[in-house]
């Protein structure tokens, strides 16, 4: 019998939902976070400004109170900053929970633990050095490739050095 808690459970079990809107922490804005925002607003677990909420995404401003601009042209939109202050919290507090739960599993089950995270380097292995290989490969291939250029580079520059005058011969 397992003694995994529910909520771990849940986070392994494929929902079969892909939204496709702006992502937050790569969870969609719209579908995810912003319902989420709102209930623990209603249950009084948060306490989001209601601007925030209605205006999720708001125009970025340069410091010259400018509209900001990215480098393609387009204007830098940005998450309103107490709904990406949630996310951080959910985040740290996503991972403390995780961590919490491998180093709890690990302390009941020292062991198994260390067994199966040995098993696992194992099998492994062969990944790993297949990995190192082709990256040797793939280095030494792109050497090669500098140097040829490199050496076609100086010769395209040397055939291009203008050839010395001739002086006429005096006699």
């Amino acid at each position: 019998m397992s003694n995994t808690p529910n909520y771990i459970k849940s986070l392994l079990t494929p929902n079969g939902k892909s939204p496709a809107g702006r992502r937050v922490w790569s969870i969609d804005l719209e579908s995810v976070w912003l319902p989420f925002l709102f209930a623990t607003n209603l249950q009084g677990d948060t306490a989001l400004p209601l601007d925030a909420l209605g205006s999720p995404l708001r125009l970025a401003y340069a410091q010259d109170g400018s509209v900001k601009f990215s480098k393609a042209g387009r204007p830098v939109v940005r998450v309103a900053k107490p709904i990406a202050d949630s996310v951080k919290l959910v985040r740290d507090n996503f991972t403390a929970n995780l961590v919490s739960f491998a180093e709890t599993t690990a302390e009941s089950n020292p062991k198994g633990f260390e067994a199966l995270q040995k098993r696992a380097r194992e099998a492994g292995k062969p990944i790993t050095t297949k990995d190192k290989e082709n990256m040797a490969h793939a280095i030494a291939e792109a050497m090669e490739k500098s140097v040829a250029e490199a050496k076609a580079e100086a010769e395209a520059e040397a055939s291009k050095a203008p050839a010395p005058e001739l002086q006429p011969a005096t006699a």
